[in-house]
């Protein structure tokens, strides 16, 4: 591995990937204080401040590790979790679909923009690899946390919203029973490439070209 393009590439990835972590969890925590739960407002979570967010092992050291470990061909890593007190909803099976929409929300919203920062990089005719890499890396980033965090299963916010979303019964009761498994279960899922294969790249397609439709018409009229 040469080790001056593995630490140009940490650089590249370090600003996406901490505004992405930071955004994500603070949309929830401020989703979760609009419908009726300050819980994570009182502990100081609802901020831009990345250091509340990061988790020394599952932010910084796990995703290096793996980053080096495999020459950059699988990273993950997580943040802190938002604390969410579902039962201080106002509507409980409703509102916590929102709260968990708002983490993937967010990463969407940041592909739209570092996209539109590609643009006006390429409109103004700057042609600096490194800030050009950063702004393709910037929505690489979040869409994947966007598609990755959609996958319907606990503790991920696409099993919330699954959660939410399914009757009272035995559905929702086994769900909550495999959630303490969930992690595992994902990760499994994700080293045997269930998840890249059947989930990750479908969505991370339509994301893409989603991102395409919305800025096609900034790009047309540059041009």
């Amino acid at each position: 591995m040469d080790i001056s393009n593995t630490i140009q590439t940490v650089l590249i990835y370090a600003l996406p990937v901490i505004f992405a972590i930071t955004v994500h969890e603070a949309a929830h925590g401020y989703v979760a204080r609009y419908f009726g739960d300050n819980t994570a407002y009182v502990l100081g979570r609802v901020t831009l401040n990345p250091m509340k967010h990061i988790d020394p092992v599952g932010t910084i050291l796990m995703p290096l590790l793996l980053f080096f470990a495999t020459s950059g061909s699988f990273l993950f890593g997580y943040a802190k979790p938002v604390p969410v007190s579902f039962g201080r909803l106002r509507h409980p099976k409703r509102d916590m679909i929102w709260v968990a929409l708002a983490g993937p929300a967010a990463n969407f919203i940041q592909a739209i923009l570092w996209a539109l920062f590609y643009v006006a990089l390429a409109a103004f005719g700057v042609s600096e690899p490194f800030f050009l890499k950063m702004a393709q890396g910037g929505v690489l980033v979040n869409l994947v946390m966007w598609a990755f965090n959609l996958f319907p299963l606990p503790p991920l916010d696409g099993g919330r919203v699954l959660a939410g979303l399914l009757p009272r019964g035995r559905a929702q009761e086994f769900l909550a029973r495999i959630e303490p498994y969930g992690f595992f279960i994902v990760m499994a899922l994700v080293l045997a490439g269930i998840v890249s294969t059947y989930w990750l790249q479908p969505l991370m397609a339509l994301g893409y070209e989603v991102v395409n439709l919305l800025l096609s018409p900034i790009i047309a009229l540059i041009r």
